[in-house]
């Protein structure tokens, strides 16, 4: 399986296509935006018609989960979920099937001036392509004195 991902705005999957707003960035904030997390799978024909497990986690730059506060306390930034494909009709035996996937985020309060990383992990491993990583930029001397 191979996956590609970047970051977008927004991005939205329909009739198996991906509608991308504001992506190809690396750099956000200080303060909160929101985020998507942009996924296209490349599945080879013997992995199809076969469940599988899939799970999206935001770490810090240690490899640490990113806990954010929750009425029910602090909590991981994690998605998971599950997907399978049938095998294609009227595409070449050897072509890989497309899988889009988009994950959409509200504005996540991190710290600015700090390095994180989206992991995706597939049926318990981290494929090649599973990380990718961003940072927050420095809060300005301008940002600290506005006044509203």
């Amino acid at each position: 399986m191979r996956v590609t991902m970047l970051l977008a705005d927004m991005a939205q999957v329909a009739e198996g296509k991906l509608y991308i707003m504001g992506a190809g960035w690396s750099i956000t904030g200080p303060q909160p935006m929101p985020q998507a997390v942009v996924v296209k799978l490349d599945i080879e024909r013997y992995e199809c018609d076969r469940v599988h497990h899939w799970e999206l986690f935001l770490e810090d730059a240690d490899g640490r989960p990113v806990l954010l506060d929750s009425p029910d306390g602090a909590q991981p930034v994690e998605v998971r979920g599950e997907f399978s494909v049938g095998e294609p009709e009227g595409v070449p035996f050897g072509a890989p099937v497309d899988l889009p996937i988009a994950i959409n985020f509200g504005p996540l309060p991190l710290d600015p001036a700090s390095r994180y990383v989206w992991r995706l992990v597939i049926d318990g491993e981290t494929p090649q392509g599973g990380t990718l990583g961003f940072s927050t930029r420095a809060v300005s001397d301008d940002e600290d004195h506005h006044v509203f």
